[in-house]
Formats: C-alpha cells, sequence, structure tokens
C-alpha cells in the first residue's frame, strides 16, 4: 500500500546552546555563526533549507542571542524565537518555546554543515529521523530498524545499526502530539532532557517513527575543537591552547 506523501511547510533550527565544548571559540560567538572553511555553520543549514524551497524557517537563540539578530538581517524568511530557559534547562526547552509551528516540519541543529542539501528534502513518507547505517562500532544514538520503522533507540551507542542525526521530520499529526507531549514534560519540570527524549523515549510507543537515509559524508555535526580541526585547519591554534591546558 503506497504511503502518503507528506511535505515540510517550515523548519525550526535550534541554536539557542552556549557551545561549552568549543570554548574559547565560543565566548564571544555562539556555536552556529562560527566560521568553518568561510561560512557559518548555520548559513550552510539554511542555505540548504533554501534550495529545497524551504523558506519559513524560526530559529530558536538564547545564548549571546543578539548576535542572531543582526545575522538575520539579510536573511528572508528568519524568524527568530527567544529561549529564556536556555541556561536553566536542557534543549527541550528550545523546542519548547517553538512548540506552535510544530507539525509538516523538519528541526535541526545550527551546529552542523551541510554538505549535500538533497538530505534536507521537503518530502517525505513518514515522521523519524535522518539516519546513517554504522557497521563499526559508534558512542552515538543507535536506531535499531525494522521494515522502515524505527524499533528502539540506544543512548549508549552500538554497532550494526543506523545512528542518529539531528535532522527529524514530523508530519502535522505527530506534531501535535509531540507538542502536547513536549509541554507536559517540561511542565512536569523535566527540564535536563532532549527534545529527543520525548518522543524517543519517554512516549515512544505513541509514535510509528522512520528514517530518511543518507551518506555520513552528507553531513557533519561538530561536537568539539577536534572536530572542528578534522575539517578546518585554521583553528589549530585553539587545539594547541586546549592541549596545553590540559596538561
Amino acid at each position: 500500500m503506497a504511503h502518503e506523501i507528506h511535505k515540510v511547510k517550515r523548519a525550526i533550527i535550534m541554536a539557542a546552546g552556549t557551545g561549552s565544548r568549543l570554548r574559547p571559540l565560543t565566548l564571544e560567538v555562539p556555536k552556529p555563526l562560527i566560521k568553518v572553511n568561510g561560512i557559518r555553520m548555520i548559513d550552510t543549514v539554511v542555505n540548504g533549507l533554501y534550495e529545497n524551497g524551504i523558506n519559513d524557517i524560526y530559529v530558536v537563540v538564547g545564548y549571546l542571542k543578539e548576535q542572531f539578530y543582526e545575522w538575520a538581517n539579510d536573511k528572508p524568511g528568519i524568524k527568530i524565537i527567544d529561549n529564556p530557559y536556555y541556561d536553566t534547562s536542557n534543549n527541550i526547552s528550545s523546542l519548547y518555546v517553538a512548540r506552535e509551528y510544530l507539525g509538516d516540519c523538519i528541526i535541526l541543529d545550527g551546529d552542523q554543515i551541510i554538505y549535500n542539501p538533497q538530505i534536507l528534502t521537503p518530502h517525505f513518507t513518514r515522521s523519524g529521523y535522518n539516519a546513517v547505517w554504522c557497521e563499526g562500532e559508534s558512542d552515538e544514538w543507535m536506531l535499531e530498524v525494522k521494515d522502515g520503522i524505527v524499533q528502539s533507540c540506544s543512548r549508549n551507542g552500538g554497532s550494526k545499526g543506523w545512528q542518529l542525526y539531528s535532522v527529524s521530520r514530523w508530519t502535522a499529526e505527530d506534531g501535535v502530539k509531540l507538542r502536547r507531549h513536549l509541554e507536559y514534560e517540561f511542565i512536569q519540570g523535566n527540564k535536563e532532557i532532549y527534545w529527543d527524549d520525548v518522543a524517543m523515549f519517554c512516549h515512544f510507543s505513541e509514535y510509528s517513527l522512520g528514517i530518511m537515509e543518507m551518506n555520513k559524508t552528507d553531513i557533519i555535526e561538530i561536537d568539539s575543537i577536534e572536530d572542528l580541526v578534522e575539517v578546518d585547519c585554521g583553528y589549530k591554534e585553539y587545539y594547541r591552547e586546549k592541549e596545553g591546558a590540559n596538561k
């Protein structure tokens, strides 16, 4: 039986965090606005959305938020959402403040580098995450998938599974559920979790999630100075500073 084709109408970009693992770079510049090989990380995300006709874009900010307002001045379709909870809770708070825009949406992190804009296609058949097949060991979140449906998720990594990436799409119906579950968890005080925990663990049985397959070279998640140096050697001095501080 053919599945209904859904289309993304809007994007939510998470960009409120302090980027503590990239200090001292992030002491003065928020992580998504750091340039990698001459282009800001968040610009690779926004440009990829534009290329796919996704022009209604909400960026959730908190840390050094004034810089995002300035950045957005010449960006068509960008709306800034202020997250007042960014420094007292985990990123569940960022999706909580953007909850009215859930449904027929794509949710991304602003501190990723998109090399292949095709992975941000607006067309999808089932809510779920972009994922890369991982044959070897990984300590990232790993999905077990059967017949296209996510059966379980491991926070502790593993091997021979699908590694979850911070690109997800949500149908209108699942967006309603996700909003309700976000509100429940946040209002109950469960503020130290990732927003992804809401559907992947807290209320997993109420969703039937799929994956959108991609290749590892399509996207890079920058989690540390070491990751940054691997893709832009211009930051080697910061790596040396970090190494010296750890001795």
